[in-house]
């Protein structure tokens, strides 16, 4: 793989994978602008690539209360067990489901028009959601002890939609959190650290599928670059969103998602 398509592709995953706007649909309407063929392993192997380094942005950004809660799990801190809980249970849905529907959706989902419906249908969803949930209920729960069992269960089921690419991993999350009643913010930090066994457990497992493809036809330059740059951007993403988060809402992004489905269908009707 070129090195320019390796940075590009690194930027498009570091950006979104963490905004509620889909990195796969992203890098399914990516890979078609660029003229790169689904088909080919090298492709999809790639993406594996750049998914590791926004995977490792996340370890960075929350390096401090991993190791305080991995400290506490060995000293068996309520804190610290209660949030692994609450992470063991919303991954355990979407790893059922993905074992179980992975092929289907790769044979029917990953093209430009599932990716349209699902950006436009998501878009819609966080706006009437931002307008009507958030916006109606001034006091909302902050902090991660408030990530009940029931409540992580929940969030979980809600991310086995993030199948469907153009979905979006971190909207169906924070979009379900705040359902839930939780605040914005508090909802981003979850599907963040929910992130880890999710992304990490698709990782390692396509990684380890992939491996022949990755070593043969992409090379070690372009996955070096590919993932330093998706792991840079997405750290950057974080910081700033969660930021963002404190004193606006989704609504922006929901109309983005709702645009660009439109551009894409206009595209594929002309």
């Amino acid at each position: 793989m070129p090195i320019y398509l390796a940075v590009l592709l690194g930027i498009v995953e570091g950006i979104t994978e963490y905004l509620p706007v889909s990195s796969t649909g992203h890098l399914v309407l990516a890979g078609h602008l660029l003229g790169l063929n689904d088909a080919d392993p090298a492709t999809s192997s790639f993406e594996i690539v750049v998914q590791l380094g926004a995977i490792l942005a996340v370890v960075a950004h929350y390096r401090t209360l991993l190791a305080d809660r991995a400290r506490g799990l060995l000293a068996r801190d309520p804190a610290a067990v209660r949030l692994a809980s609450a992470l063991l249970i919303a991954f355990a849905p979407t790893a059922a489901a993905g074992l179980l529907l992975r092929k289907t959706i790769k044979a029917h989902l990953f093209g430009p028009l599932p990716v349209a419906a699902a950006l436009i249908a998501g878009g819609a969803a966080m706006i009437l959601v931002e307008r009507f949930v958030v916006r109606g209920k001034a006091e909302r729960k902050e902090g991660l002890e408030n990530v009940t069992p029931s409540r992580a269960l929940v969030i979980g089921t809600a991310q086995c939609l993030s199948l469907w690419p153009g979905t979006s991993r971190a909207m169906c999350t924070i979009v379900a959190g705040q359902l839930l009643g939780l605040s914005t913010g508090t909802a981003a930090e979850f599907s963040f650290l929910l992130a880890l066994p999710t992304l990490g457990a698709a990782t390692v497992y396509e990684g380890y599928k992939a491996r022949q493809i990755l070593a043969a036809h992409v090379g070690a330059g372009s996955m070096a670059v590919g993932l330093v740059v998706s792991f840079a951007v997405a750290w950057i993403v974080i910081g700033t969103f969660l930021r963002y988060l404190r004193t606006r809402g989704l609504e922006p992004f929901g109309w983005y998602r709702i645009v660009l489905g439109g551009i894409v269908l206009w595209v594929l009707g002309r």
